[in-house]
């Protein structure tokens, strides 16, 4: 790594007032200088000094230049800087053209081309950040609403590294103390040692499960809440769409039936990003072209993550509405939608609330926690505060303002720590049977291992490869 000066336009290639093109490793300000024409040299910069100049194309005549682009130039020296290697980046103008011709005479000059998220990577490699901030990077590019991008900045600060380094010192002592006792026995006793490491054990349990329980709070931050919206055909699930969009996506009519087939888009509501799918009305039809509409309709409500069943209140419940609270699983988050409620309603919420409460049904068991009823209105958009506030209710408990919390956004990281939590239950299982303190260091180090994989502290360079390769060109 360290052998190679690695280079990419590090602002994106669309069209913008200013573009970076970024230079990093041992030969950056050496390259650099060779295209930079200015008052100052490169060489001459302390780190984190600027100069302006032009940058220069050589072309194959002698001493014969052609000038590339007016610039400012950002010296920045090792190991202060993000990949810990000299990086010198140019501020050029933002045309397309620019900065590849920008690019390509320093590749010409010297330099290589960077693999996306190489900087990220010697970063990582550099030891300036572990990999769950790493990872962080990416997720902090990616966000695309305000809860996302806390969780993510929080991971890049170093949160959920910090508590998984904790666990790993606590779990290496203990082994260490062993390891100890056992080659030294004269100065380390290990009497009544399953007394004092089992509440150690149960704590770092707790630990891990209280990261697991975030898991899926970080997936909906991350991808968006899964939202389906259904109801029979004119209830106005395309204006609830357009409502929670802000714009006239769906197409709205008074033709029951207008809406064939799924519609996904993603919204913001209360700081909470959905995956929105305005789904065809649900009825009994001839008509093939909508029976595939309403089938792809049913298979939205088996993967939703929250449901949202509009009902027309200004008209009685009909047998499609019935049979669609009927149908409704349990354990999936429901919101009811009274909506219409600007004109003169027939449908309340005692009636709905009776209906989702009926013995013998499948939602008899439905807990008030995973449903919610409301009044609204989506032609005045009447009750939408409360349709946000119910949503963060029914997902983060209403405690989405709490930046302080951690939670896991990636699947990795969930995978290393339920290996470690079934690592400690083994240590538990062998405190219980009273097996020798010698078989507790085993388990005790699977699970350090495991934590270690997390923060990239054990980690195989094939899946550092391929975590790195996800990343942006340019980062």
């Amino acid at each position: 790594m360290n052998n190679e000066t690695i280079c990419a336009i590090s602002s994106g290639t669309g069209s913008s007032g200013i573009g970076i093109v970024r230079l990093s490793g041992p030969l950056a300000v050496e390259i650099g200088e060779r295209l930079f024409r200015g008052k100052r040299r490169l060489k001459e910069l302390k780190s984190y000094t600027a100069a302006y100049g032009h940058l220069v194309a050589c072309m194959p005549e002698e001493r014969n230049t052609s000038v590339l682009d007016e610039v400012i130039a950002l010296v920045m020296r090792a190991p202060h800087t993000y990949t810990t290697e000299d990086v010198v980046e140019f501020s050029c103008h933002g045309g397309p053209l620019v900065l590849h011709r920008v690019l390509e005479e320093l590749i010409k000059a010297g330099a290589r081309l960077a693999e996306p998220g190489e900087f990220t990577k010697r970063a990582y490699l550099g030891g300036r950040i572990d990999l769950t901030e790493a990872e962080a990077v990416m997720d902090v590019i990616a966000a695309e609403n305000e809860r996302a991008l806390s969780a993510s900045l929080r991971q890049l600060q170093g949160g959920l590294s910090n508590r998984v380094t904790e666990l790993r010192e606590k779990l290496l002592y203990e082994t260490a103390y062993i390891e100890s006792a056992l080659d030294d026995p004269e100065n380390y006793s290990l009497e009544d040692y399953p007394e004092h490491l089992a509440p150690i054990l149960a704590d770092c349990k707790k630990n891990i499960s209280r990261l697991l329980s975030s898991a899926k709070e970080g997936r909906l931050l991350r991808e968006g809440i899964r939202t389906a919206i259904v109801g029979r055909p004119n209830a106005g699930k395309s204006s609830v769409l357009n409502l929670l969009l802000g714009e006239e996506r769906a197409i709205v009519t008074e033709i029951a039936g207008t809406t064939r087939d799924t519609l996904e888009e993603k919204a913001v509501l209360g700081g909470v990003q959905l995956t929105l799918i305005d789904t065809a009305g649900i009825r009994e039809t001839g008509d093939v072209v909508e029976q595939i509409g309403v089938r792809r309709a049913k298979e939205a409500l088996r993967t939703a993550d929250l449901i949202l069943l509009v009902i027309d209140a200004a008209e009685p419940l009909t047998t499609e509405e019935t049979d669609l609270l009927m149908e409704v699983s349990f354990d999936v988050p429901l919101i009811v939608l009274l909506n219409k409620n600007d004109l003169s309603t027939v449908v309340t919420k005692d009636e709905v609330r009776k209906l989702l409460m009926e013995e013998g049904t499948p939602t008899a068991d439905r807990s008030g926690e995973l449903c919610r009823i409301l009044e609204i209105s989506a032609a005045t958009g009447d009750g939408k505060d409360a349709l946000a506030k119910a949503v963060q209710e029914l997902f983060f408990a209403g405690k989405l303002t709490d930046s302080q919390e951690d939670y896991l956004l990636n699947t990795r990281h969930i995978e290393a720590l339920h290996e470690a939590q079934d690592a400690l239950e083994r240590v538990e299982d062998s405190l219980q049977a009273g097996v020798g303190e010698d078989f507790y260091t085993i388990d005790l180090m699977a699970a350090y291992e495991a934590l270690g994989r997390i923060i990239g502290e054990t980690l195989e360079d094939d899946l550092a490869d391929k975590i790195f390769k996800e990343f942006c060109m340019g980062k």
